[in-house]
């Protein structure tokens, strides 16, 4: 279904030019925030060379210009012909992956990253891959074995193991 057959059947959704201006003036809000922040940290020239934040300083500007220069764009060119950006099924498929993401980074706060990565890759397996729970159990908790393994013992880079550190009792 192309552009023009989704305009005539009458679907609806998100407007291409409010998602260009919404990230637009996020991006711009993002710019100031690293403009501001590097300004704290010496954003000038120093006595020896560039200050810590001048690099950022300057990245923070293009972006606050490169976002202006969007919603510029992006006004002078008008709503146009209301095109959708995303309709509501596109959307629902965004969400049911963006959702569990959002709730896998909130349990590494508290689970640590092993335990929330085991409980993120079986539940994908088995909400959105549908395999069977055994095999998706098995899979997880296989290679969160191996990436403790990795990082803990072989490279002794200790990783985020969360406010209640379930993994405490293996001396790591």
């Amino acid at each position: 279904m192309d552009q023009q057959d989704t305009a005539a059947t009458g679907s609806r959704g998100v407007a291409t030019f409010t998602v260009e201006i919404f990230i637009a003036v996020l991006i711009f809000a993002f710019g100031l925030t690293v403009l501001f922040g590097s300004r704290n940290l010496g954003s000038g020239w120093t006595s020896d060379g560039p200050g810590a934040g001048y690099f950022p300083f300057y990245i923070g500007l293009i972006l606050c210009i490169a976002s202006a220069g969007t919603i510029w764009q992006t006004m002078r060119a008008g709503r146009g012909d209301g095109e959708v950006f995303a309709d509501g099924e596109q959307i629902k498929r965004v969400l049911t992956v963006l959702v569990p993401a959002g709730i896998y980074v909130a349990a590494i706060w508290v689970l640590g990253l092993y335990i929330a990565s085991a409980i993120y890759i079986a539940g994908f397996m088995i909400i959105l891959g549908k395999f069977s729970p055994l095999k998706s159990v098995v899979v997880a908790l296989v290679f969160s074995a191996l990436f403790f393994a990795m990082f803990e013992v072989w490279f002794k880079v200790p990783l985020y193991k969360g406010l209640m550190d379930p993994l405490r009792f293996l001396g790591y």
